[in-house]
């Protein structure tokens, strides 16, 4: 492919009058994984709308997988645009009452249209492929549990295997862990990594400690713009602490407790 997965130039977004994300310029390539860290509101959760045509930017242009994303775009367009982007968000979106297996399927919906989708009418073979990305996961034996009796882990490795079944190009995943124990942290970090072979990888990380394991790029934000752009092993304490450091009238991250004081080298307790 010769053109970048993503393109930013001079992107502005406002919600209410107030700039909540300016990126002048922005440009990630295929294959890339890219960690977005950043205090609460720092615009993190605002690019990956952004990227997904949720939200419009007041000015500037943008391009993903190849497409420019302005209001030229019809809904059949945008339903293209969508149906190559895999998301596994924090708050998971599965269907509480539906079996994981169902909730997988759902990722086929972008290929089953018409009466078959909303009466859940699938053909074998999404069903195969749907029961082999639950196995992928290490979740086959939980096909048929009900989404709402499913562990917080057991439920984002149902997310990860429903945005298999997309084969996406490009991957956003919106603090993923968040809520887990670190053993299913860690397994689903893993589960990411692997789903992300040939594709793009883009991680809201909530966890400093999880950025060698997700990304080979961080990209800071604060109050909506570009602090750093860095690779994982540049990433050092000093970054960390000026880019975590409270807002006005704002308590410091939690995490920060227990920061050690800047230092002119990587940190290998956070970067390891």
């Amino acid at each position: 492919m010769t053109y970048p997965c993503i393109v930013l130039k001079d992107v502005c977004c406002q919600i209410g009058g107030q700039t909540v994300l300016d990126i002048p310029t922005l440009t990630v390539a295929h294959g890339e994984r890219v960690a977005i860290i950043g205090h609460n509101g720092a615009g993190k959760s605002t690019l990956f709308k952004l990227l997904t045509g949720f939200i419009r930017p007041a000015h500037g242009e943008l391009q993903v997988l190849g497409r420019s994303l302005d209001a030229s775009l019809d809904a059949r367009q945008w339903r293209m645009v969508r149906q190559e982007i895999g998301q596994v968000l924090q708050g998971l979106h599965l269907v509480g009452r539906l079996s994981a297996l169902d909730n997988v399927l759902i990722g086929a919906l972008g290929r089953v249209g018409g009466w078959r989708s909303w009466a859940r009418i699938f053909p074998a073979a999404e069903i195969q492929r749907a029961e082999a990305a639950l196995h992928q996961v290490g979740m086959r034996a939980r096909a048929t549990a009900r989404a709402d009796q499913l562990s917080g882990g057991e439920r984002q490795k149902v997310g990860v295997a429903r945005m298999l079944m997309q084969n996406p190009r490009l991957i956003l995943a919106d603090e993923p862990t968040a809520a887990l124990d670190p053993t299913a942290a860690a397994e689903v970090c893993r589960l990411l990594v692997d789903a992300s072979a040939g594709a793009t990888l883009m991680t809201v990380v909530h966890n400093p400690a999880l950025l060698p394991v997700l990304a080979d790029r961080v990209i800071g934000l604060r109050q909506g713009r570009v602090v750093f752009d860095l690779p994982v092993q540049q990433v050092a304490d000093r970054q960390l602490v000026a880019l975590y450091r409270p807002l006005a009238n704002e308590p410091p991250a939690h995490w920060q407790l227990d920061l050690p004081a800047p230092k002119h080298h990587t940190d290998r307790r956070i970067l390891q």
